[in-house]
């Protein structure tokens, strides 16, 4: 509680007006696409603990408490309040610019968005997973609230926790004496965040994505109570439900709201007040003088009752004199649900146990450390943000793109033997809700590789061990119901066939594989390599000495290439593309050889020919080595094997697919579009260190050639680069979609190529026109896949736009 200076806000964080709407925000392409609207602020919470989002005009409004599910929705109750008393009178609002849509909470005053002709009445900051609010004009104290939870590069530990911590700095910049109090309310929402359906029907939506009815029972509060508890340091309301058994259940548990004791500071509460009534309850002591009336009350709610909490501090603060004041807010919801009956819990609970009691424990440890936190944090940012080579917006979507890692659906298990840091999986996106989409990853998965690697290679081990199971259940295709076409059955796992998924939150993630039915990703032709390539850049990239990893990866290699291979029709060493969409570009047909998934063929051979070498040399060089990495065949005839295909394969692609200046599309289709991503394999040829699958100055022509049709011709580079279009910039159908989308992860992916190839300045000038897309038009902690020309966008909250890690990677 010591007098300090006003906290340091990086110059480089997303920022924005206090509660300042946009004019045009991007909406959705399909209407089934989720669209919230463009009110996002920075997610709170540890990965895979469940997060909660605050936006720029001060509403709590984004509820992932459940695993994979989302709620969007601003709960009233759930507010900040400052009341201040100067020489000119009193005032007391509660900081958010949005009063509730449902006429609730009618006795409060609301935060005002512009306050005079002066100007705004402050500036909400982003930088994850740091947040701020600056409150100006309205207070004559001077009054900034920082906002985060305890996230940092290679923190396995403190990254799970299920806390959010505000650190209140109010500072006196008058002549005259201000008192001042700070409320927190929050509701008990015990019990409101798990599925009501609890065997959810699957159907098929006008996108012809797999979607199913998530039915949360929101504001169903009965048997929940409030207690207040405190010791001799710290005080707070625990926020629960009577009648819980054990072992407890997915929605079950704790909220706890809790501050700090100290000599300066009175402190106040009300433990049970109606949050859906006119807020007098707590409004009229508070606006008169800043106190609660220290209402006690243990009742539990009935029927059709919401009940919530209140603790208030206040404060006299005389001229000159800065104070700070930390809150905390906890929630201890330990268990994670799938199907019926099929439970995990969550990291946090190897800390904490796993009987949802411990919400005080949480925020107990998170006030006495949340300033060790912070110096954490900012250890950890500060060298990227004191580099001068890299402007303030790249470093701003760097930090801010991660809040994918808490926001995206997480889930992080609880350790187990054979998994002794738990089991890790972000969702592809909001609307495709399956995890680690192998080839979404193939660029997304650069920021968990780079700042926790661990949590990398656990993912990686899930595919590993699915790769060889096996589910004949028959499946519909939803991509020829939107073509209006009949849809073949598919059966949903072949044994050999690297998934593109490791399932969904409605079914058993990591255990039941392949949960999209779009089309049949059986027959994609980039999955394999793309899970061989990773293993491999996840080995190099974490030290390139955990020989156990490869080899635990082998055989599914081993396997998945062979099975791959069935896909080379006319046997000249690369798999053909079937015509039908069999690759990450869903809706874009390839026949023949492609550039797209023939490249990532040659790199894969490569990357499984330096595995070889790897297992040869450490099966030589150990002792009693089958015990060390198990039976991993005879390596040196399966190199030989991959040899032999790359040999073959090599010439095959430069004779079928380059036209003198960039690399077809494919072999088959005689298109001459010019493909974005056409030499994926050979971006992650070079940053493995393996050799060049096309020539330096062939790569270097077709990217060029991509720079100029795909950015600067489409729409005078003002949105990003399309993933296909004719060399003059035109498109080859003007109503094909995938071809005419701005893909921001594939755009992040092309600019990090770009870096690699020494184009620099274009990469960068690509980067910035697709952040600037992001965060001026309403996008912002929702990142889309996709974007197109005419403002809207598809897919939110979307797993690749993490390649800008990639991006930072090649620039060294």
């Amino acid at each position: 509680m010591t007098n300090q200076s006003s906290p340091q806000i990086p110059s480089c964080t997303w920022s924005r007006p206090i509660g300042l709407g946009w004019d045009k925000p991007y909406t959705v392409r399909y209407a089934s696409n989720i669209d919230d609207g463009p009110w996002h602020g920075m997610p709170l919470g540890g990965f895979g603990a469940g997060c909660i989002g605050r936006s720029s005009r001060g509403d709590f409004n984004l509820w992932h408490i459940d695993g994979g599910e989302h709620v969007f929705k601003n709960i009233p109750g759930c507010q900040f309040s400052v009341f201040e008393r100067t020489g000119a009178g009193t005032q007391a609002y509660a900081l958010c610019t949005q009063p509730p849509e449902d006429g609730s909470l009618a006795a409060w005053q609301w935060y005002p968005t512009i306050k005079n002709e002066e100007g705004i009445t402050g500036t909400y900051h982003a930088l994850y997973p740091r947040s701020w609010f600056v409150y100006e004009q309205v207070y004559k104290t001077q009054l900034t609230c920082e906002q985060f939870s305890p996230i940092w590069a290679n923190n396995y530990q403190e990254t799970s926790y299920p806390v959010a911590i505000f650190v209140w700095k109010a500072h006196n910049p008058t002549n005259a004496s201000i008192a001042l109090s700070i409320m927190l309310t929050w509701e008990n929402m015990v019990g409101w965040f798990t599925n009501a359906l609890k065997s959810p029907e699957v159907k098929m939506r006008d996108d012809g994505s797999p979607v199913y009815e998530y039915q949360p029972p929101l504001g169903e509060s009965k048997d929940n109570f409030n207690q207040l508890v405190e010791n001799s340091e710290h005080i707070g309301c625990v926020l629960g439900r009577v009648g819980v058994d054990q072992p407890i259940q997915e929605g079950e548990g704790q909220w706890c709201i809790a501050t700090r004791k100290h000599p300066k500071l009175e402190i106040f509460y009300h433990s049970r007040w109606q949050p859906r009534g006119t807020g007098e309850d707590v409004w009229q002591s508070f606006a008169q003088d800043g106190s609660l009336p220290n209402y006690l009350d243990h009742t539990s709610a009935v029927e059709g009752e919401q009940i919530a909490a209140a603790l208030a501090v206040r404060f006299t603060l005389q001229p000159g004199e800065t104070l700070e004041i930390p809150f905390v807010l906890t929630w201890d919801f330990p268990v994670t649900e799938f199907a019926a009956g099929i439970n995990y819990y969550r990291r946090y609970t190897d800390f904490f146990g796993n009987d949802g009691k411990n919400a005080w424990a949480i925020a107990l440890i998170a006030l006495k450390q949340y300033q060790a936190w912070q110096a954490q944090i900012q250890a950890w940012q500060k060298p990227i943000l004191e580099r001068a080579d890299l402007p303030d917006w790249f470093k701003m979507a760097l930090f801010n793109e991660l809040y994918d890692l808490s926001a995206g659906g997480t889930l992080w298990s609880a350790a187990t033997e054979r998994d002794p840091i738990g089991q890790f999986a972000v969702l592809e996106c909001l609307d495709y809700r399956w995890y680690e989409s192998l080839d979404v990853r193939l660029y997304g998965s650069f920021a968990l590789l780079m700042l926790f690697p661990e949590l990398e290679k656990a993912v990686m081990r899930a595919f590993a061990r699915a790769i060889p199971v096996s589910d004949q259940t028959t499946r519909v295709i939803g991509y020829y119901y939107t073509v209006g076409a009949e849809s073949p059955f598919a059966i949903r796992k072949v044994a050999g066939a690297t998934p593109h998924d490791l399932g969904a939150p409605n079914e058993h993630v990591w255990e039941k594989t392949n949960y999209t039915s779009y089309q049949d990703c059986n027959l994609w032709k980039d999955l394999g390599c793309d899970f061989v390539l990773q293993v491999y850049r996840d080995f190099l990239f974490t030290g390139a000495d955990d020989i156990t990893f490869l080899a635990e990866c082998w055989n599914a290699i081993v396997e998945t290439l062979d099975y791959l291979k069935t896909f080379d029709i006319d046997n000249d060493g690369i798999p053909e593309n079937s015509g039908a969409p069999d690759q990450t570009f869903d809706d874009w047909r390839l026949q023949g050889v492609s550039a797209y998934c023939g490249g990532l063929w040659l790199a894969a051979l490569e990357a499984a020919i330096a595995i070889c070498d790897v297992l040869i040399t450490n099966r030589r060089d150990t002792d009693n080595a089958e015990n060390f990495l198990g039976d991993l065949g005879d390596l040196a005839v399966q190199k030989s094997i991959y040899e032999t295909w790359l040999q073959q394969s090599r010439p095959i692609y430069e004779a079928k697919l380059w036209n003198g200046q960039y690399y077809r599309l494919d072999s088959e289709s005689g298109s001459d579009v010019v493909m974005a991503d056409q030499l994926c394999g050979q971006f992650y040829a070079r940053l493995l260190g393996l050799p060049d699958i096309v020539k330096r100055d062939r790569a270097l022509s077709a990217l060029k050639t991509v720079y100029n049709a795909c950015f600067l011709k489409f729409h005078h580079g003002q949105f990003g680069a399309a993933n296909g279009l004719r060399p003059d910039g035109s498109p080859e159908n003007p109503q094909a979609t995938h071809p005419l989308e701005v893909w921001t992860g594939i755009n992040f992916g092309l600019a990090a190529f770009m870096v690699q190839m020494g184009m620099k300045d274009e990469a960068m000038k690509l980067t910035e026109t697709v952040v600037r897309q992001i965060y001026e038009n309403g996008l912002q902690f929702r990142t889309p896949e996709a974007i197109t020309a005419v403002g809207t966008f598809r897919a939110s909250t979307y797993l690749r736009a993490m390649a800008i890690w990639a991006i930072y990677l090649m620039i060294g």
